[in-house]
């Protein structure tokens, strides 16, 4: 697919088929998602409902009029004292990647978090051997903090996790 002009908009319940096929693709070949089971459209509109109650973006990156790729914040743990640390989530469809649709994403993200007044935000990044989330998040100013060793085991294998942070409090275009 060539490179088309992208919209980065608030998704809308009408989106969310085509999000539970994109994130369907990864729970089901990949292991860059933990889940092992394809959340139902219904799910999806459940996160959409309750990031949307608390002010949280979930994004959809629109290309040619289709769904292309989606991003959300959520809330980074459930205890009242995180609630201005927000996690990113970020997939695009097949056949999108390295087109600039992440890096559209992530930014409209990373600044509509900063406007709902998250001071943190969080990555958790599957190490599957490719860099691509690790270069993106890079290209917005966050930087590594950890790694978890061997905490998930999808697909007949252990995977670690890299974990990385910016702070939202002066907002950096990519």
């Amino acid at each position: 697919m060539s490179a088309l002009p992208a919209l980065t908009r608030p998704a809308l319940s009408a989106d969310l088929k085509a999000v539970a096929e994109i994130y369907a693709h990864y729970v089901s070949d990949t292991v860059i998602t933990f889940e092992e089971t394809p959340p139902a459209v219904a799910e999806w509109q459940r996160r959409l409902d309750d990031l949307s109650s608390r002010g949280l973006p979930f994004l959809v990156a629109e290309v040619a009029g289709e769904v292309a790729g989606y991003a959300y914040a959520g809330p980074w743990r459930p205890k009242p004292a995180y609630r201005y640390t927000v996690e990113d989530s970020i997939y695009l469809a097949p056949g999108w990647t390295g087109q600039g649709l992440g890096s559209a994403l992530l930014g409209a993200l990373v600044t509509r978090c900063a406007e709902a007044g998250a001071r943190q935000m969080i990555a958790v990044i599957a190490d599957t051997g490719s860099d691509a989330s690790d270069a993106l998040h890079r290209r917005f100013g966050f930087t590594h903090v950890g790694r978890l060793t061997s905490v998930g085991y999808k697909h007949g294998r252990w995977v670690d996790t890299v974990l990385m942070q910016r702070a939202l409090t002066t907002v950096h275009e990519g």
